[in-house]
């Protein structure tokens, strides 16, 4: 019984962290693309 448990809690936590690293990856993407679409508006100003 004790080993199911240790088992279950470790596969619920390692859910867990993959869960914040997709989420991690997802934001710093947005990140980018807001910094690339405000690099786009900058150098469209300076251009006009």
């Amino acid at each position: 019984m004790n080993t199911r448990l240790t088992s279950v809690v470790l596969l619920m936590a390692g859910l867990l962290s993959l869960g914040a690293c997709a989420n991690t990856v997802r934001g710093v993407g947005a990140d980018v693309g807001n910094t690339v679409d405000a690099g786009e508006a900058a150098a469209a100003d300076i251009a006009y």
